[in-house]
């Protein structure tokens, strides 16, 4: 059966207070990981965000949890080498994989980035889900289809997250959802519903919220 991939709806009141409560909770960066010996202990639930250069992972990770500049925002494709990872409260890591689509870097780096990300995505126990960033103004792209392809692999479920939802309107907003639910439908780690997000507009941001704050 074909999954619909429909859009996530509003959560109900009492979820709605799950996700404010865990985001209500202190938000501060643990570490950059480079090498998998750094990464922190997997001692509680994490999510992971991943996403091409610019696609606004820092600003909706820094829209989540309140914050201003938990996350750094860079207008350098693939300055961001590390994984880093952040702490939620008392319960979650949010972790903060390295932009892809880094045309400007050296081949040697994208390999080494690419070969980290692999080993962390296959051997992290404590990962329950990853959130695909997708720009609502231009859908899915090679590199999107590639890193989905390894979440594949790796058998983690992804969900997909379009941003930048207030840049496109109406029957261009339709197009894309096409677009993306066609590509979505041949990845057999795509989680069903499609979370619609603005950083700028806040919209989605407690719906996100409230499907970290579920995961089990």
């Amino acid at each position: 059966m074909q999954l619909s991939f429909s859009l996530a709806e509003q959560p109900d009141d009492f979820t709605t207070e799950r996700g404010r409560k865990l985001f209500a909770g202190p938000s501060e960066f643990v570490k950059g990981v480079v090498a998998i010996s750094g990464l922190p202990p997997a001692d509680r639930m994490e999510v992971c965000f991943a996403g091409r250069s610019n696609v606004g992972k820092s600003t909706l990770i820094n829209a989540l949890t309140g914050t201003k500049a938990l996350a750094r925002a860079s207008n350098t494709p693939g300055r961001t080498q590390e994984i880093n990872f952040f702490t939620q409260g008392e319960s979650h890591y949010l972790v903060d994989l390295p932009g892809y689509g880094y045309a400007n870097a050296p081949l040697p780096v994208v390999e080494r980035w690419q070969r980290l990300l692999k080993q962390y995505l296959s051997g992290r126990q404590t990962l329950r889900r990853a959130f695909v960033l997708i720009d609502a103004r231009h859908g899915v792209k090679q590199v999107d289809d590639e890193i989905m392809s390894l979440l594949d692999s790796s058998a983690v479920t992804f969900q997909c997250v379009l941003t930048k939802a207030d840049k496109i309107k109406g029957k261009d907003r339709t197009g894309v959802l096409g677009q993306v639910r066609a590509a979505l439908a041949k990845h057999p780690a795509a989680f069903p519903e499609i979370v619609l997000t603005s950083s700028e507009k806040g919209d989605g941001i407690a719906t996100l919220r409230s499907i970290i704050a579920t995961l089990e």
